[in-house]
């Protein structure tokens, strides 16, 4: 009855969320940022290297303001990831429809994005006296992490009327024989006079109101509420139940389940950044780090306990082989050869560990980083494919005690894992022996009729 239900009613509504363009647009549009974070994290690894008299050493060989020349590569990766998301989405669903030209959709998204932001600031003076009114400036907060959510909602916005205006063919076309860039630009004249005339309206009528702007407004309706849903113990662990309830009906649950609290994650790892580099509290535990580093060792599900297992204890050829195989990417957290090899979907052995795993890691770490026992993620960005052990220690900004955090994760999981292994090694084997008896059953005759 549960599989009936969960086939006729949970599978379809989780494939249509998987598949749907917007969704995918926005997952695909933030991962725009990720390889500029990548780099900026090496500059800041290499800023605040965690080796005695390092930072001494460099202040001798390069002055003082060493450190601050070598973060400039952070503030153009970090600070931006608001604009490059609006770009980024807004290209992805213009890519998907296939009618509209990405590179314009970005643009126009971009533009749009840009007009949502008070062009102002209020100045106080270090030396004390009141605040002041600096005109012509832009606020890097909201081009930065803060304004994600904006970036999100207008840029499929202003996509979604761009191709309405065009799939209406109002556009201006021209003549045959003019340059292919040209007539482009042309085109995108009025659904681009369109996107920033429907999105001047949303600010006028918004500063009308309390909220005074759009990104305000977003934060207050939107952000805040996400944040204390992704941003929470509760929040991430539902957000871990269904993650591997998805991957356990054969679908992408991070795709599905990230792609709503990725902005959260990103928001608390900017702040975890700005804390760290001013000697200031880490103000947040859940980020992308703690998901990526602490939370799957081996992957979605914690898998690598359980590659070690079938390393080190399978009876069955099967699961060893297969081991083998997965070990490498378990190593650097890619759980895909795991899921679908031996397989984990739709596997009623293995459902438990894999689901629940990553529940108790989120429950431990979280506790080991609130009391202090650890340190909190210092938003250092990391591929998630760094090994345990060497991305605790960085992602901490230099405590060892991330590393030792990871390793406890490893033998959590290996306890979570073993006595299911057990059974599907155990089950394995016999199918295997099963298997041999009756082959050499069937050679066996053959063999004395062809001695007699």
């Amino acid at each position: 009855m549960s599989k009936s239900i969960i086939e006729k009613y949970v599978l379809p509504t989780a494939l249509k969320i998987a598949g749907q363009k917007h969704v995918l647009s926005v997952r695909d549009g933030i991962i725009l940022n990720m390889p500029f974070m990548l780099i900026g994290s090496f500059f800041l690894i290499f800023a605040y290297l965690p080796v005695p008299g390092y930072g001494q050493m460099m202040t001798n060989l390069f002055g003082p303001t060493w450190q601050e020349k070598v973060l400039y590569p952070v503030k153009a990766t970090y600070d931006i990831m608001a604009l490059i998301s609006a770009f980024g989405i807004a290209y992805r669903l213009a890519e998907k429809y296939r009618t509209i030209d990405p590179l314009t959709a970005g643009a126009v998204s971009l533009v749009a994005f840009v007009m949502t932001i008070p062009q102002h600031i209020m100045f106080t003076p270090a030396a004390g006296g009141a605040a002041q009114l600096v005109k012509g400036v832009m606020p890097m907060g909201q081009i930065g992490s803060q304004g994600l959510f904006v970036a999100i909602i207008i840029a499929l916005l202003s996509t979604e009327i761009y191709r309405f205006i065009h799939n209406r063919n109002l556009v201006i076309r021209m003549p045959e024989g003019v340059p292919p860039a040209v007539a482009k630009s042309f085109l995108a004249l009025i659904p681009g006079f369109c996107v920033l005339a429907v999105v001047l309206a949303l600010r006028l009528l918004v500063e009308a109101t309390p909220f005074g702007d759009i990104n305000t407004m977003i934060t207050d309706l939107v952000g805040i509420p996400m944040s204390h849903v992704g941003g929470s113990l509760p929040g991430m662990i539902i957000s871990v139940l269904l993650i591997g309830i998805l991957w356990m009906l054969g679908l992408h649950g991070d795709t599905i389940v990230l792609v709503f609290i990725r902005p959260v994650w990103l928001s608390n790892m900017s702040e975890n950044l700005e804390a760290f580099q001013n000697g200031l509290p880490i103000p947040h535990i859940i980020t992308q780090q703690f998901y990526d580093l602490w939370i799957a060792p081996g992957g979605t599900g914690a898998l690598l306990g359980l590659v070690i297992f079938m390393l080190i204890r399978s009876r069955s050829a099967q699961m060893k082989q297969l081991g083998k195989i997965a070990a490498p990417g378990s190593l650097f957290n890619i759980s895909e050869p795991m899921v679908f090899g031996i397989p984990i979907v739709m596997n009623p052995y293995l459902v438990v560990p894999f689901i629940l795993t990553p529940v108790v890691l989120v429950i431990v770490s979280y506790i080991a980083m609130t009391t202090g026992l650890v340190a909190k993620p210092a938003g250092i960005a990391l591929p998630f494919t760094t090994p345990i052990v060497v991305s605790g220690y960085l992602a901490t900004g230099g405590h060892i005690s991330g590393s030792i955090l990871q390793i406890v994760n490893l033998g959590i999981s290996l306890v979570m894992y073993y006595p299911f292994f057990r059974i599907w090694d155990n089950l394995k084997y016999r199918e295997e022996q099963a298997s041999k008896s009756q082959k050499e059953a069937t050679v066996t005759p053959v063999t004395e009729q062809i001695t007699s």
